[in-house]
């Protein structure tokens, strides 16, 4: 058989390509689900030993969510330059350093220097990695495969919602630096195994990308074709910051910055101050979010590849905005719970529809930078979003009103997404 850029190389067994996916979804537990969710059950405990304000608490948080931002915005462009590989392995470790240095503050300074350095990994090493699965899926096929690596998330809440009180209850005032620690170091082994299994492009195995019966110059149209997918063609950069497209999608994604991170971010405090829940309880609760949500990036990727990025991910902003104003509203354990339930079954969607809907926009090889671009504007939600939150409940003694202002934003956006029409969103 003829082993030519046309012809795939004939291989038993499974395509290297779900093993990328495998890769990829255990890289987005360590640097974004361990890095930034552990933040939310350690946060009662840390705040209390360093004596801090609810304020304080929320620019913690905005320190992380800025160095993510500043580094999901350049390392979409060097990931497409230098290749994604190198880039993730590099800021992974970094990752799992800052966490480990966050346990090892001793002030709100400390604190905050070592999140923004945390913040600065996960950005260094999640943009590349959901943008690389553009690379060896089809078309047809990302939604369901960028899905599928989000749900990394969901397997981290699980992991934190088991192992942090178990840490914090063992070793007391310092339980919140030991979890730090194990969590960290958790980020640092999952380097490691980024750095033997993960593989840049189908072409080096001798395969086409999962879902492709043909090149990819055969099954897009000439006015679809990626001018960019030879390895010879330098990257043309203008295709992104140009595209009428990817800036209405990053209006889209910025709501999402805003509206989860202040749920995700005082989820525990809220239940443990406001509502009378011991640490163990809201652990508990967490993690039923965490299981939850495991297939729910699978599933609503795949209704994007059927019925079309923006109503996708309309679908999914209706039903966070519905779990936000429940548990701002009803103020019960049943309440509570449905919540959990509602965002469970939507939590990391919408960064999986996203992350497809560049590849679809801009082709394979600037994906990276495109989902590095819009990532620019998710982060300013992020960023914004703790410390608006933190200075309300400071403000109104409640968590409440954050609350549902989040479930305001979340449907703006919904309501935005109706309008989103990606010119060459395909749904194969």
């Amino acid at each position: 058989m003829s082993t030519g850029p046309n012809r795939p190389i004939s291989r038993a067994g499974v395509h290297y390509g779900w093993i990328v996916l495998a890769v990829s979804t255990l890289t987005v537990m360590g640097c974004l689900g361990f890095a930034r969710f552990g933040y939310t059950l350690i946060l009662p405990s840390m705040q209390a030993a360093l004596s801090l304000t609810n304020t304080q608490t929320g620019i913690l948080a905005t320190g992380n969510f800025i160095g993510y931002l500043i580094m999901a915005t350049i390392s979409g462009f060097v990931a497409s330059r230098y290749g994604p590989r190198r880039v993730i392995v590099l800021f992974m470790l970094l990752t799992g350093l800052g966490m480990g240095l966050t346990g090892l503050a001793g002030g709100f300074w400390g604190a905050m220097a070592w999140r923004v350095l945390t913040g600065v990994g996960s950005g260094g090493s999640n943009v590349p990695v959901m943008a690389l699965l553009s690379s060896w899926f089809a078309p047809r096929r990302r939604g369901l495969a960028s899905g599928i690596a989000v749900s990394g998330s969901s397997l981290a809440l699980i992991a934190i919602g088991f192992v942090v009180p178990r840490i914090l209850n063992v070793y007391g005032e310092d339980g919140w630096r030991f979890s730090w620690y194990v969590l960290g170091a958790g980020v640092l082994l999952l380097g490691i195994l980024t750095t033997l299994l993960l593989r840049e492009r189908p072409e080096e195995k001798g395969l086409l990308p999962i879902g492709a019966h043909a090149p990819v110059e055969a099954v897009q149209p000439a006015s679809m074709q990626d001018p960019t997918s030879r390895q010879d063609a330098a990257p043309d950069w203008k295709q992104v910051y140009r595209s009428g497209s990817l800036w209405h999608l990053a209006m889209v994604y910025v709501a999402f910055g805003f509206s989860y991170v202040i749920y995700a971010t005082f989820f525990a405090k809220y239940l443990q101050a406001e509502a009378g829940y011991t640490r163990e309880a809201a652990g508990s609760l967490w993690t039923v979010v965490g299981w939850i949500s495991v297939f729910c990036g699978l599933i609503w990727g795949s209704v994007s590849d059927a019925i079309g990025r923006q109503y996708g991910l309309a679908l999914v902003y209706g039903l966070q905005a519905a779990a936000f104003a429940v548990f701002a509203l009803w103020r019960a354990p049943a309440g509570y719970v449905l919540s959990a339930v509602l965002f469970g079954l939507t939590a990391w969607s919408i960064p999986g529809i996203v992350a497809a809907a560049c590849g679809d926009c801009v082709g394979a090889r600037l994906a990276p930078a495109a989902f590095g671009f819009v990532t620019l504007f998710f982060g300013l939600g992020q960023a914004i979003g703790p410390s608006v939150a933190g200075a309300l409940a400071d403000t109104t003694g409640s968590f409440g009103p954050a609350f549902l202002l989040a479930a305001g934003v979340a449907l703006l956006g919904g309501v935005t997404s109706m309008l989103l029409r990606p010119q060459c969103d395909v749904a194969m």
